[in-house]
């Protein structure tokens, strides 16, 4: 008699599932959709970078590398982080190269948080924290950033941190954020700073939209806090990278070494040709990158004016590239529904607010990504401007 297959890990079957994952498989059947959902950019990857990549795979680079980064690439990052933001690191021993941003944040709450203590997690939130935080056996304590038009304050910290049934151990910041394009300047930055630093809790920040801003160039906290912070950031959204899947960290060496043997543990290194095309696109000026951000722009203000004249209140989207917007009053309050049926009837696929966040704030919102190409981007607000007018008329 065969003996019956041994029960997963029960951590694992209690991760709760992906909403943005769940909803994007759910309306993928529907025939004639135009997808303003995830965040890939409509671009293709510059050349220099792609030629760099290819010339690396013909000199075979697809030998094992080092396990923290290249040194190149790794010398790379402090220039770059350097010319952009001003952050100073005095050595390749401060950066750790990963597997774009996903596997940095699993290095980083493996290193960081032990079994039981909490991470703050400003909502809403990508989904994808949460599930990396489960698996690192650790506890996410929600904030509600809707009671202050979706920004983090130093009162919303101190108040989550008064009400916390766990120790908490570090607090997770993601600006430009994903999903709202809400940022922060250098005041807010250094108020949330002296917060932090009173209660004496780690920064992660995720930054990989920072080269994504519109108002004001972006301010990393990093600088504030260097000791206390780690910076995270990657070439996926600024170079059109995704698929390099190339990400990194930024932080104190003395903690830079234990979060490499996390590293380590669960993909050794980034493939060395993908490494030689990264050190190209790192060595790239804004200049040579600005006709990206210009057409994002282009492409916010539009959205931005289209939804407003529907009907939706539409967050200030300061950076990134996605619109997070409150559905007209006369179509109610639950952002699902709304979604579910745009996809059905309407066939413009964006992603229910609810998948962003615990709070019930968030259910009345939708996030649409203007990353996408401007003839597709077109097509489907001409798809969801026709929805909504005719909804109304048909009432």
């Amino acid at each position: 008699m065969t003996e019956p297959l041994l029960p997963v890990n029960q951590a694992v079957v209690s991760i709760a599932p992906d909403k943005l994952l769940g909803f994007q498989r759910q309306v993928s059947r529907i025939e004639d959709l135009t997808f303003l959902t995830f965040g890939e950019p409509g671009f293709d990857t510059p050349a220099v970078v792609k030629e760099a990549t290819i010339a690396a795979i013909n000199n075979n680079r697809s030998h094992y590398g080092n396990s923290q980064g290249e040194p190149g690439v790794r010398q790379a990052i402090l220039g770059y982080m350097k010319d952009r933001y001003d952050l100073d690191y005095p050595s390749i021993d401060n950066v750790v190269v990963t597997v774009g941003v996903t596997e940095a944040m699993q290095s980083i709450f493996k290193t960081l948080i032990a079994k039981g203590e909490g991470l703050l997690i400003p909502e809403p939130a990508y989904g994808s924290y949460f599930a990396s935080l489960s698996l690192a056996d650790g506890v996410a304590v929600p904030i509600d950033t809707a009671k202050n038009k979706f920004k983090l304050t130093p009162a919303l910290v101190d108040e989550a941190l008064a009400q916390a049934t766990v120790p908490v151990r570090a607090i997770l910041l993601n600006y430009p954020n994903n999903p709202t394009g809400v940022t922060y300047s250098k005041e807010e930055l250094e108020e949330l700073a002296a917060c932090f630093n009173k209660h004496q809790i780690w920064v992660i920040s995720d930054e990989i939209y920072s080269e994504l801003t519109y108002a004001h160039d972006h301010y990393s906290i990093g600088k504030l806090l260097p000791e206390q912070t780690l910076v995270v950031n990657g070439l996926s959204k600024s170079h059109a990278m995704t698929g390099y899947r190339f990400g990194f960290i930024l932080g104190p060496a003395s903690v830079m070494q234990y979060i490499q043997k996390v590293h380590g543990s669960l993909t050794y290194s980034v493939p060395t040709f993908i490494e030689d095309g990264a050190e190209t696109a790192l060595q790239m000026t804004r200049a040579e990158l600005d006709y990206m951000k210009e057409s994002y722009q282009d492409r916010r203000d539009f959205a931005k004016q289209t939804l407003e004249d529907l009907g939706f209140d539409v967050v200030d989207p300061e950076g990134a590239f996605y619109l997070f917007a409150k559905i007209p009053a006369d179509f109610g309050t639950d952002g699902w529904a709304f979604a579910e049926k745009l996809a059905e009837e309407g066939k413009v696929a964006v992603i229910p607010g609810a998948a962003f966040s615990h709070f019930k704030e968030a259910n009345a919102y939708i996030r649409i990504s203007y990353a996408t190409a401007q003839d597709q981007l077109e097509i489907g607000f001409a798809k969801l401007r026709d929805y909504i007018e005719k909804a109304r008329a048909n009432r």
